[in-house]
C-alpha cells in the first residue's frame, strides 16, 4: 500500500460534494476515482469498467458525522473493502499521513512497521488484512512474474512499464511493490485520469 495523497484542488472540496447515505454518491464516487487514477486504494489493483467499487469511508465512526469528509473518503474495489475489518483500532496509521511509506514497510509481498513499537501501523495492517496470506503470496508471484518479462525482453524496469501503462494499464497492480522492487516511480509515470 502506497501513501495516498490528497488533492487540495480536488473537485471534492471545490464543488462541495457530500456524502449521502441516502441517494446517488456517483459524482463523488467518480471524482474519488479520477484522482487515484482508478486504482484501489487498498489494494493497488486497476478499478476496470466491469469492477464494482465503493466509496470507503476510511474511520467507519466518522461516517454520518461533520468528521466524514474528503480526508476520509477513499475509492477501494469493492470485495477487498468487504474484507476490512470490522473493528475499528483508535491509534491507526491514515492512508494519507505524511510519513505512511517510512513507517509502512514493503518487503517481499508483506508489509511491516518500520518500528516494532509502532502500534498505528501494525493495527492498518491488521485493519486493511494486508498480509492475508494469499495476497502476499499473489504480490510475490506478480513481481516475480515482472521480473522474468523484463529480463526476457530485455529492457529496463521503466520501458516494461511505461509500455504495459500505455498498452494494458489494467494489467498494472501492486503500485507499492513496482516502487520497492523496481526502484522507479510508477505513480508518476501513469497518466492522469479523464472526466468520465
Amino acid at each position: 500500500m502506497r501513501r495516498i495523497i490528497k488533492n487540495p484542488n480536488s473537485k471534492i472540496i471545490k464543488e462541495d460534494l457530500k456524502y449521502k447515505t441516502k441517494g446517488d454518491n456517483s459524482n463523488l464516487s467518480i471524482a474519488l476515482l479520477i484522482e487515484q487514477k482508478r486504482f484501489c486504494a487498498y489494494t493497488e489493483e486497476y478499478i476496470g469498467i466491469n469492477d464494482a467499487y465503493d466509496v470507503e469511508h476510511f474511520n467507519p465512526n466518522f461516517k454520518n458525522t461533520p468528521q466524514d469528509n474528503y480526508e476520509n473518503w477513499f475509492c477501494v474495489k469493492h470485495k477487498p473493502n468487504l474484507r476490512k475489518s470490522t473493528k475499528w483500532f483508535e491509534e491507526i496509521l491514515h492512508p494519507t499521513h505524511d510519513l505512511f511509506e517510512e513507517r509502512l514497510i514493503y518487503n517481499d509481498g508483506a508489509f511491516f512497521s518500520r518500528d516494532e513499537n509502532d502500534i498505528s501501523t501494525q493495527n492498518l495492517i491488521v485493519l486493511l488484512d494486508l498480509n492475508n496470506e494469499i495476497l502476499v503470496k499473489d504480490r510475490q508471484k506478480y513481481i516475480a512474474r515482472r521480473k522474468e518479462a523484463i529480463e526476457d525482453i530485455g529492457k529496463t524496469p521503466f520501458e516494461y512499464f511505461d509500455k504495459k501503462i500505455k498498452n494494458e494499464i489494467w494489467v498494472i497492480r501492486y503500485l507499492r511493490a513496482i516502487q520497492t522492487e523496481f526502484d522507479i516511480d510508477i505513480w508518476s509515470m501513469i497518466p492522469n485520469v479523464q472526466e468520465e
